[in-house]
């Protein structure tokens, strides 16, 4: 894409990615956002805790009303009134929320212009390429989107609820962490359990724990402090094998691993192996340690069986990220936004009003290719 230079002196331009979990923001042509904080969108005190599947479109709107707020005046210290404004999003968000998210940007903050950029896509800006495989695990679930072209193929998205949180219900379920004070989060404790304490293991190790089989070297018992008065044992087995969960098969024989491959084989043939070849993992849960070999491992194991023996495929390559893979969808946003394309592809506040219409990304972005 070519950078537009006349873009760059005007005003500042926002990205922010707003996730089920977290919320990224920063400004435009910046290598990270400038912070990260909790989606804690709160009506009256009271947080909602899936802003996305809130059907109430009153208590929608406030809540997004006073976030956004909280965003803009608490953690980025900006007016967000004529700024422009690119929001990354995925392209199974529900359409409600895309527009009451429309309504208080450009009515209640008066944004001069809006942009939707589809996580997926925007993943691949950071990457120079315009063909993937993209596999985003966030904290409620995982979406898989290949991307032709720089096009989503939405017949062929997949999504499961095999992500972070699932790890964490794992995790309370074998720990015994006991009676908290008033001030203390299950939730926050758990999570930071996953993060500090567990990683994931290699495919081997994981058939041997599984079948009750004392594995050698044995992973250490560690002891995770809270608030420095106590401390909980967190075992070896708990720690090596909460990731599991995200590469078992459920009841229908559906995991990470097999929407992968399912999404290949129900692809074109003559874009199989560029998929195959083109893996692009983001969201936050891929960062533990260990996750991509294991998926690797995992994927080669599959292919042995007879059900993939027409997919001709001997190897999966997985492209690096440039930054760390919970914010690299932002970053892709980052980069969009530096380019000429946004002021093509943006809606105006004067268009909205007019209109009162969100456009629709694919649509937009194809024509604008057409043209």
């Amino acid at each position: 894409m070519k950078i537009d230079s006349d873009f760059l002196p005007e005003k500042h331009c926002i990205v922010i990615d707003i996730g089920t979990k977290y919320t990224k923001f920063g400004f435009v042509a910046e290598h990270s956002p400038r912070c990260i904080i909790r989606t804690c969108c709160a009506v009256d005190g009271v947080c909602i805790p899936d802003i996305y599947k809130c059907k109430d479109i009153q208590k929608l709107t406030l809540a997004l009303s006073n976030f956004i707020h909280l965003l803009f005046y608490k953690h980025a210290l900006v007016a967000p009134k004529d700024k422009k404004v690119i929001i990354v999003e995925s392209l199974l968000s529900p359409t409600k929320f895309k527009e009451i998210l429309a309504k208080v940007l450009f009515i209640t903050y008066e944004v001069s212009s809006l942009c939707f950029v589809p996580s997926h896509c925007a993943s691949l800006f950071t990457l120079g390429i315009s063909s993937a495989l993209v596999l985003d695990v966030g904290y409620k679930e995982a979406i898989l989107i290949p991307v032709c072209e720089g096009i989503p193929v939405l017949r062929l998205w997949q999504a499961m609820p095999l992500a972070g949180e699932t790890v964490e219900h794992q995790i309370r379920n074998r720990i015994d962490i006991g009676q908290l004070s008033p001030d203390e989060s299950l939730d926050s404790i758990v999570e930071d359990i996953k993060v500090r304490s567990c990683f994931v293991t290699t495919l081997k190790r994981s058939k041997l724990l599984a079948t009750g089989q004392n594995v050698e070297p044995k992973t250490t018992c560690v002891e995770y402090h809270i608030n420095g008065e106590r401390s909980v044992t967190i075992p070896g087995d708990v720690r090596e094998t909460a990731h599991d969960v995200l590469f078992e098969e459920n009841i229908d024989e559906m995991s990470l691993t097999t929407m992968i491959l399912e999404t290949i084989n129900n692809s074109n043939v003559d874009m199989r192996l560029k998929l195959a070849e083109n893996i692009v993992l983001i969201g936050g849960t891929v960062m533990a340690n260990g996750f991509m070999a294991r998926l690797k491992e995992e994927l080669l194991e599959k292919l042995k069986s007879s059900k993939y023996n027409n997919l001709k495929i001997t190897k999966f390559k997985f492209h690096v990220a440039p930054a760390y893979e919970n914010y690299i969808a932002w970053l892709g946003g980052s980069i969009f936004g530096s380019t000429n394309n946004l002021n093509i592809l943006s809606q105006t506040r004067e268009n909205y009003i007019n209109e009162n219409y969100v456009p629709d990304w694919p649509t937009t972005f194809t024509r604008q290719r057409i043209e």
